[in-house]
């Protein structure tokens, strides 16, 4: 039987397959039209507002990128996207970056797109679960492996509990996004680990109460990143600059003003009623910072991520800060910020 780590190593191996086509298709493409760029991230999450308010802001634009934002389906899939030349910039988890690159992909972590880990557990309320050690024995309803609700419960068991959740009985029901609330409620599930807007529609639609935050458990990290190939950074150093340069926009004016959050998120996750999304709104850009002040990946982003990544299984191998992050756009761009402000 096929595991779902060999199901990511082909996507990856696929991708990397594609490279020399993609280089050629992708490259003429692009050089037709420079200030084109297509964004590849894994799934629709409102923790990637940042990309969501560079682009109703028109923060892009307003840097002669023409960024079009294209959904790649999972966490694993924005790697061989980017890698067949269909895309530019990839945004998803910073482990597959580095299954990448130990495949023999050349890539580039460029700027902090979530800066800490916006996941809660929801359960019923009067529910026995108050903390780590409580998971044991107990079913989690997650998104479909590879995702960060499997990886972070199963670091924080390891990390904080001190025990394998294997070994203590554990059980992760994967389930399609949205589905993790209804499996709660009806009894397939104790908890649900989930992001927003899933905890506050939890609580608004199924009645269920946060019982765990992990952003309490983890300081900041690099929870989701940006990266790219570096043949594009070598070849398209300005458009590299451009898109950090307009993410670092983002941030600042959604830290600036939460508002700009709620409104470009009512607009990019028109299903979600207004009241969910002014609710969650503080647990986005607040303490947790799930949202980050500027788009920089510190060497101890990169470390804490990778810690999470491997105790998470994403990766069997980590890279080092020096290896995996090209720091200098994302850098550049907070110099100008803070000199803007000045």
């Amino acid at each position: 039987m096929t595991s779902r780590r060999d199901v990511l190593k082909q996507s990856l191996l696929l991708g990397l397959g594609m490279t020399g086509l993609g280089n050629v298709l992708g490259s003429s493409a692009f050089a037709a039209t420079r200030s084109s760029i297509v964004i590849s991230e894994a799934i629709r999450l409102g923790m990637y507002a940042s990309l969501y308010v560079a682009q109703d802001q028109k923060l892009f634009d307003q840097r002669g990128l023409d960024a079009e934002i294209v959904s790649a389906g999972s966490v694993s899939l924005p790697v061989p996207v980017l890698l067949s030349g269909r895309a530019q910039i990839a945004v998803t988890s910073p482990g597959m970056s580095v299954n990448a690159v130990q495949a023999g992909g050349k890539l580039k972590n460029i700027a902090k797109i979530v800066g800490g880990v916006s996941m809660w557990l929801i359960a019923k309320p009067g529910s026995p679960i108050k903390s780590i050690d409580d998971l044991k024995g107990k079913t989690i309803a997650t998104l479909m492996y590879p995702s960060s609700t499997i990886q972070v419960p199963e670091f924080a068991m390891k990390q904080f509990g001190k025990f394998d959740p294997k070994e203590a009985g554990v059980k992760f029901l994967e389930l399609p996004p949205g589905a993790q609330a209804a499996a709660v409620k009806d009894g397939r599930a104790d908890v649900a680990a989930v992001f927003e807007w899933d905890a506050s529609i939890g609580a608004t639609q199924f009645g269920l109460v946060p019982v765990l935050s992990f952003a309490d458990m983890f300081g900041p990290l690099a929870f989701t990143t940006a990266f790219t190939t570096e043949a594009f950074i070598q070849d398209h150093p300005d458009e590299v600059q451009a898109f950090c340069d307009a993410i670092a926009d983002a941030q600042s004016m959604m830290h600036a003003d939460p508002g700009v959050f709620t409104r470009v998120a009512q607009v990019y996750f028109p299903k979600v009623p207004p009241a969910v999304v002014a609710a969650a709104t503080p647990h986005f850009v607040g303490a947790n910072l799930a949202i980050p002040a500027n788009p920089v990946i510190s060497r101890d982003d990169w470390d804490h991520a990778m810690q999470l990544e491997l105790a998470g299984g994403s990766v069997k191998q980590t890279l080092p800060y020096e290896q995996m992050v090209d720091p200098r756009f994302a850098a550049k761009s907070l110099t100008r910020a803070q000199g803007a402000k000045a």
